[in-house]
């Protein structure tokens, strides 16, 4: 393992996972917003860094979908938790993120035999929104940021699914279809 910043950062997403989960186990709301605010910097970080000190790598894609993915789970988690009423109000909304991040990852994980890490424009406008959205429900309990990111979440599974159909072989870093094209030709 190439042991760098953006690396590390995103190895941080993957170790803190499990003190998140036991934030929301412990019923501790302010250590959780501690733990998930730094992972969501670390992941706003990674990237950024990754391209300015030229250190992009497959490995770094990798380690920062796992990062994605571990955070996504354990924020459900603690969440769920700590503030069940609102979890499930919003469960329908949550079960429709979960479905559209899970199809574009099943249809790589079949392709290729491995997750995709395309990290596309699009792809991390939907973080962002994410992001934003998960911690002014958490909290101001207001849905419609939220609400917004899940609709936004089908175009991502669009460009995603539509990069895998174009690709011959498994690819990370993509920025857009536009780029999945000119790799085809």
């Amino acid at each position: 393992m190439k042991w760098n910043i953006p690396n590390l950062l995103s190895l941080f997403r993957i170790l803190a996972a499990p003190f998140l989960l036991l934030s929301g186990w412990l019923g501790l709301p302010a250590l959780f917003y501690a733990i998930f605010l730094s992972m969501l910097l670390s992941d706003a970080l990674d990237g950024f860094i990754a391209r300015m000190l030229h250190q992009t790598s497959a490995l770094g894609a990798r380690l920062d979908t796992y990062g994605d993915i571990l955070t996504y789970v354990s924020v459900l988690g603690a969440s769920w938790w700590l503030w069940p009423d609102l979890i499930q109000s919003e469960l329908n909304y949550i079960i429709a993120a979960a479905v559209l991040y899970a199809i574009p990852a099943l249809f790589a994980l079949i392709k290729f035999g491995k997750l995709a890490s395309y990290h596309t424009w699009i792809t991390k406008l939907s973080a962002v929104m994410m992001g934003a959205g998960v911690v002014i429900l958490l909290l101001f309990k207001e849905a419609l940021l939220f609400h917004w990111a899940v609709y936004f979440l089908v175009i991502e599974l669009l460009e995603n699914l539509l990069i895998t159909f174009l690709l011959k072989e498994e690819q990370t870093n993509i920025r857009s279809v536009w780029h999945a094209l000119k790799m085809r030709r």
